[in-house]
């Protein structure tokens, strides 16, 4: 009886086979074409080979990257390289597959060319290269959203990482560019001008006040002691001199 049970139980093993959920995945378990709610985080998960099996689904942060053809409003086409960022909420990991399957990302990138579509023919071709394009990824989050969320798709970012113009649309927008910084480094250099042009009037101010202010210093008094002053440092002199004076002003002779 022991070596019976002993062998039912082996059988029931031999029937059983295993699978692994990974950190970022769930697991969740078809019994013969239908899918359970229940989810299974990460770890290892029996089942019945013969019935079952288990359907596995990433919920990190994924990056879609996409390179389509985005149109302006005043009708040319913009070529853009963009990354979706995405992620599957948990609790909805089985409601998605039943909608969607596994390959739920051709949903969002259907969506996601419908959202951009919209959301670019209201603007310039010329704002997909400026800081209008900040505006333009959290339109079409926001759009994309308005489908995705209630589905347990989470858009986290919308990224145009890199925009492509008309050749000719290309080149204007580079010279207006080229314009607009030699505009700026003009105004630099007349304000560095201006600025020394104060600061000369302000020095030359300066000099016409202080030679004022000596000249109304040196009276008859100031000049008749600045001279007996230099006649007391002649004196120290040790070389020999002749000093003419009318008392009011030397003149040395050697």
């Amino acid at each position: 009886m022991k070596t019976k049970i002993i062998l039912i139980a082996f059988s029931a093993l031999l029937l059983q086979s295993c699978s692994v959920v990974r950190p970022g995945e769930v697991g969740v378990k078809q019994r013969l074409g239908k899918l359970s709610d229940e989810i299974t985080d990460q770890g290892p998960v029996l089942f019945n080979p013969f019935t079952s099996k288990i359907v596995k689904a990433s919920i990190q942060t994924t990056d879609l990257e996409l390179n389509l053809s985005l149109p302006s409003k005043e009708g040319m086409s913009v070529i853009s390289q963009v990354s979706i960022l995405y992620r599957l909420e948990k609790d909805k990991v089985p409601s998605i597959i039943r909608t969607y399957g596994l390959t739920y990302e051709n949903i969002i990138s259907n969506v996601f060319r419908s959202a951009a579509a919209d959301v670019s023919s209201n603007f310039f071709a010329k704002d997909m290269h400026s800081g209008m394009r900040a505006n333009i990824e959290s339109e079409i989050k926001l759009k994309m959203g308005e489908v995705l969320s209630k589905q347990g798709i989470v858009i986290e970012s919308v990224l145009m990482k890199s925009i492509q113009l008309p050749a000719g649309l290309a080149n204007s927008v580079e010279r207006k560019l080229q314009a607009e910084q030699d505009a700026m480094r003009m105004e630099f250099v007349l304000q560095q001008e201006k600025l020394e042009a104060e600061r000369k009037i302000i020095e030359a101010k300066g000099t016409r006040d202080s030679q004022k202010i000596i000249s109304e210093g040196l009276n008859a008094d100031i000049i008749k002691l600045r001279s007996i002053e230099a006649f007391m440092e002649l004196s120290k002199s040790s070389n020999s001199k002749v000093i003419i004076t009318d008392g009011k002003t030397p003149m040395l002779i050697d």
